[in-house]
């Protein structure tokens, strides 16, 4: 038996059926979840078929020492169409995996540490990079692009912008992060994110051009985001779109994606606090990070800001010599057929909506009146000024209307289950997704016809509060509260996609398991001091019953969903979905869910949980 100053070893699979893990004796509490799943060996998604990876790159070397490729990759110029020879067995989810050991790359990461404290290292780096992978920075130009930060509704308004130029007939590129499910969802032409085989051809045009050069340039590669930037700009060149939406990754003025020199147009989506580590503490200094997408001359539009943040973006335009509009609301646009109507639910959306008429109406107007000069703000004063409110097309209108964007407000109803997914992941944003779920869920409940049962899905990540998220979302009554990890199955999986290395298993139940005593604080029930000696007995349910009789922690996506669900979810319920069986303790809790008329699901609090969701309830996700 373990003693108290040494590590407790419990036999999991990862690499092999031999292999050990280590679990820390004051990480019982995390123990006591696995036993809760008697068959379930857990197998890390992030740690699935690393050693595939390793064996196809030492393929990848071998192969170019053997072509002797560096000149192939020294001459291979963007604005090449034709396919570069296939590497021998190198096929979408390899890349898939050899883009994932960019997260724990140890030169991106000495990167990552230089350039905190140098932010502008970051573009400087950028532009070697891209110099080494065959691309120019000038080139971008032709992209015609419209860049859009912001902290929350960034995404929407990029959605809502490509929907609106598709309509037009343009042939789109959209660049976004994160993804839900598949990394390729992240590059986008006409709406769809690239397939696989396209992705797999300029992954390894990319990658082998920064490999072969890495060993002059210190051994270093480009850290994840940063790569997949540069292939969503190789993409979009080979691929001759008409415009590229490039959504900011974080903040702007040093975010990779601001290496673009003359954007056709930029917006601002609504700021919030959130990644303070990297872009300051008060909303403030975000703004002024957010500003630095700012160019001399290219017009910028920004929703309705809180008199601080809004001075700070004035002073950067002016700063800049960027022309800068404040958006209406979208009620004040004239409208032939009545109010507009949004294909993306929730109110907050209405500003991200009129965010995109701006900045679509102003792309078209260069597009289409070239010669046409850009005029400046009318008070030139007060350094911004209200946008036009003009009557959008029939085109727009339709636009507005089509867009899709999964995971945001976005509503599934799977029989007598009804799931409401928002990856909100911060407080304002999560604001937004209370009052969307508590309109559309008691509208929901009107029609059911019996009892309804709610249930949280909830899970947050990095440095955000997860307790403020989770007070706001106390008023809406859940009967039930189950936290999870963002691992989508505790089986072994060759989905490559959803992998994260830079965050370890046990740091994530930790997390859930904060989470889960949050809430028991914000609904007034407290810990009691028989509950520790409960966590320390072989045969303890999921939690200590007598302070956790709504709440249970899982120990990945799938159980979750299966529990909650009871079988009553006809695709959870498929033949060829792995059942993972539960104690008699814990199934007996879920009682209530057996015997509702309804079910009400919302998953909330981290995009990456929604999109393990995903995976499991939209078919559409598997293609």
């Amino acid at each position: 038996m373990p003693t108290a100053d040494k590590p407790h070893r419990t036999r999991r699979r990862h690499f092999s059926q031999d292999a050990w893990v280590t679990i820390p004796r004051f990480d019982r509490n995390i123990a006591q979840i696995w036993r809760q799943f008697p068959v379930c060996a857990y197998t890390s998604p992030m740690m699935v078929r690393f050693s595939r990876v390793l064996e196809r790159s030492s393929v990848f070397v071998a192969f170019l020492r053997q072509k002797d490729w560096s000149s192939k990759f020294n001459t291979v110029k963007y604005s090449s169409t034709k396919a570069e020879p296939r590497l021998p067995r190198m096929e979408y989810q390899d890349a898939v995996c050899t883009l994932n050991t960019l997260q724990t790359n140890a030169c991106a990461l000495e990167q990552v540490r230089r350039e905190r404290g140098h932010p502008q290292l970051q573009l400087q780096a950028m532009r070697g990079f891209l110099e080494r992978a065959g691309l120019v920075v000038e080139e971008f130009d032709h992209l015609n692009i419209i860049h859009v930060t912001g902290t929350k509704g960034k995404g929407s308004t990029c959605a809502f912008t490509e929907q609106i130029l598709r309509s037009y007939g343009f042939r789109t590129g959209f660049y976004s992060s994160p993804h839900l499910v598949q990394v390729r969802e992240r590059i986008r032409i006409n709406g769809k994110p690239i397939g696989k085989e396209l992705f797999t051809k300029y992954f390894w045009q990319v990658y082998g051009r920064l490999y072969e050069t890495k060993d002059t340039h210190g051994g270093s590669m480009p850290a994840y985001f940063r790569f997949l930037t540069i292939l969503a700009f190789h993409v979009f060149l080979q691929e001759k779109v008409d415009l590229a939406v490039i959504e900011v990754g974080i903040g702007g003025a040093y975010d990779c994606t601001n290496i673009i020199r003359r954007p056709w147009v930029c917006g601002i989506a609504s700021l919030g606090i959130d990644h303070t580590s990297i872009l300051g503490d008060t909303i403030e200094k975000i703004a002024w990070q957010k500003g630095g997408i700012f160019k001399p001359g290219v017009p910028a539009f920004t929703v309705k800001q809180p008199d601080g943040p809004m001075m700070v973006l004035k002073e950067r335009a002016k700063e800049m010599g960027c022309p800068l509009w404040v958006c209406p609301e979208l009620e004040e646009y004239p409208a032939d057929s009545g109010p507009l109507r949004l294909g993306l639910a929730g109110h907050h959306q209405r500003s991200n909506a009129s965010l995109a008429l701006q900045l679509s109406h102003s792309w078209l107007q260069r597009r289409c009146l070239p010669d046409k000069s850009i005029p400046s703000p009318a008070d030139e004063s007060k350094g911004v000024s209200p946008a036009a409110c003009f009557q959008p097309s029939p085109i727009m209108v339709k636009g507005l209307e089509d867009t899709e964007w999964p995971g945001r407000t976005q509503t599934l109803k799977h029989g007598p289950v009804t799931y409401f997914l928002d990856g909100a992941h911060t407080t304002r944003s999560m604001l937004a997704c209370v009052s969307w779920f508590s309109e559309v869920a008691s509208q929901h409940e009107r029609t059911t016809g019996g009892p309804v049962v709610r249930v949280l899905l909830f899970n947050a990540t990095g440095e955000r509060d997860s307790a403020a998220m989770l007070k706001l979302l106390v008023p809406c009554h859940f009967d039930f509260a189950v936290f999870c990890p963002n691992i989508t199955e505790a089986i072994a999986s060759c989905n490559a996609d959803q992998q994260n290395f830079n965050v370890s298993v046990e740091n994530m139940l930790t997390r859930c398991l904060d989470n889960q005593r949050s809430w028991h604080l914000l609904n007034g029930q407290e810990e009691k001091p028989c509950a520790q000696l409960l966590i320390s007995s072989d045969t303890l349910p999921l939690v200590a019953a007598e302070r956790c009789s709504k709440t249970l922690v899982f120990p990945c996506i799938l159980s979750a969903l299966q529990w909650l669900s009871q079988g009553r979810d006809s695709v959870l319920a498929h033949p060829d979905k792995r059942v993972i069986p539960v104690k008699p303790s814990v199934t007996a809790k879920a009682a209530p869910l057996r015997d509702a008329t309804g079910i009400h699901v919302l998953v909330a609090g981290s995009l990456h949980l929604v999109g393990g969701v995903l995976k499991h309830l939209d078919t559409s996700f598997a293609s």
